[in-house]
């Protein structure tokens, strides 16, 4: 709290700075260039904060992010709906997308299964995964977990599920290196692992 402030710039400034990887100083510059900017384009940025909060749900299918029912992928009738691609986290499936490989469609867990941070199956999206399945029309289910403890630990549960359904499984290739996340990796080692992937045993 700079005294020299007013009131409602200590707090802007405040609130700026609790955003990821925005320090002192710049939740400071973000502040005063805010300040400095016309109240329009002020305003468009505190309606654009708005409207994510306010528009953007899960879809119904997938859990991916949506503003509305369906996700954009979900709605894409040139998606092949046979194959679902499993992941833990939004981010995960832009940087899969970003390859510009994958033509099927996503389930969002959520997270993975982290019994000592307290994230049990039922904390994520798993049953509804295999409602889907059990519904037909899936010939494989692409495990994009993190290759983590957790992350190959979330796999294998959900493949002890879901095999019995009669459904291939598979698991992106290690080309991603042990312990990484899938949001970090390069467009070239995605792409290793997305064609190289293999049946889950």
């Amino acid at each position: 709290m700079n005294p020299a402030y007013t009131e409602s710039l200590n707090r802007l400034i405040d609130e700026l700075g609790k955003l990821p990887g925005i320090g002192p100083k710049t939740a400071e510059r973000l502040a005063f260039y805010i300040l400095k900017s016309e109240k329009k384009d002020a305003g468009a940025l505190a309606d654009a904060i708005m409207k994510v909060k306010n528009e953007i749900g899960q879809c119904k299918v997938c859990h991916n992010l949506a503003e509305g029912q369906l996700c954009s992928i979900c709605g894409d009738a040139r998606r092949d709906k046979s194959i679902i691609c499993v992941v833990e986290q939004f981010k995960d499936l832009i940087a899969l997308e970003k390859t510009g490989l994958c033509k099927w469609v996503y389930h969002v867990l959520g997270g993975c299964i982290a019994p000592l941070e307290g994230v049990e199956p039922e904390d994520l999206t798993v049953e509804h995964l295999v409602a889907r399945i059990r519904k037909g029309g899936v010939s494989e289910v692409v495990m994009a977990t993190n290759p983590t403890v957790e992350g190959d630990g979330t796999a294998l549960y959900i493949s002890s599920l879901i095999k019995p359904l009669k459904v291939k499984v598979t698991r992106l290739a290690r080309g991603l290196p042990g312990g990484s996340q899938i949001e970090y990796a390069g467009g070239a080692v995605l792409t290793d692992a997305i064609l190289g992937r293999s049946e889950l045993e």
